[in-house]
């Protein structure tokens, strides 16, 4: 690999992956589908508008989806993609990194 010059396409994923919080929504839905209290509850230092937002931007980047069921009440969950799904070995590499590396 030519690290000498910076990939365009590196960069769009660095300026997704690389928000705080981002690498954190995609592992809890890496167990399946969830409701957004559910999230918040795994991640619960984060502010519920954060979340909000991170998670238009995943949806905008196509790495997650929205979900509404016309129930009483309205039923909303949030799933990876095939994208998204795709970042599996990319967290759990970090995972292995974080255990060797981090106190």
């Amino acid at each position: 690999m030519d690290y000498s010059h910076m990939c365009p396409k590196y960069e769009a994923a660095i300026e997704i992956l690389g928000k705080k919080w981002t690498g954190l929504i995609i592992r809890v839905l890496l167990h399946g589908p969830k409701r957004f209290k559910e999230i918040k509850e795994q991640i619960p230092q984060m502010s519920d508008k954060m979340l909000s937002d991170r998670m238009k931007e995943l949806e905008l980047s196509g790495i997650l989806e929205r979900r509404v069921y016309p129930e009483t009440p309205v039923r909303i969950e949030y799933v990876l993609t095939t994208k998204g799904r795709d970042l599996e070995p990319i967290i759990e590499a970090i995972q292995a990194w974080a255990d060797h590396w981090m106190n």
